[in-house]
């Protein structure tokens, strides 16, 4: 399969142990699920990169915890990018291959069109700043596409 610019092999899940007692790699250690609070932050991350933590906290009202974007950084979803020019060049953060990869992109322009998906009634600002987004649905695919 074709993504983030380069090919990767997939198989369903079920045949993963099988994989790894094959060729004698741990299992189990593929990507966590994200909590709801992390996969909106990534979502903005994704959408409006560089940004940095305070601009993050800016735009959900509440502080962002470091231990939050850690989790992020740990999964190498995201990673540093350029030092903003704001008065102590804090940190932004970007997204990273490995985030397409896992999303099954080959870029950030494959990503939904923002107002499309307001458009449709599917996000909106005040869903989305109040931490109602139907992450369900996202769920509901990825169980799909390993029966598939």
């Amino acid at each position: 399969v074709a993504v983030a610019g380069g090919w990767q092999h997939r198989t369903k899940k079920v045949f993963g142990d099988v994989i790894h007692a094959a060729f004698g790699t741990p299992a189990g250690q593929g990507a966590k699920e994200l909590s709801q609070s992390e996969a909106l932050v990534l979502m903005c991350i994704a959408y409006f990169q560089p940004i940095t933590r305070g601009e993050l906290s800016s735009f959900f009202g509440k502080e962002v915890s470091r231990d939050l974007i850690g989790v992020l950084r740990a999964q190498e979803l995201i990673a540093s990018g350029p030092r903003s020019p704001q008065p102590g060049a804090p940190y932004t953060y970007v997204t990273t291959k490995n985030f397409l990869s896992q999303f099954g992109l080959d870029t950030l322009r494959q990503l939904p069109d923002f107002e499309a998906l307001e458009d449709a009634g599917l996000l909106s600002k005040e869903k989305l700043l109040a931490g109602d987004i139907p992450l369900a649905l996202v769920g509901e695919r990825r169980a799909e596409e390993e029966e598939a």
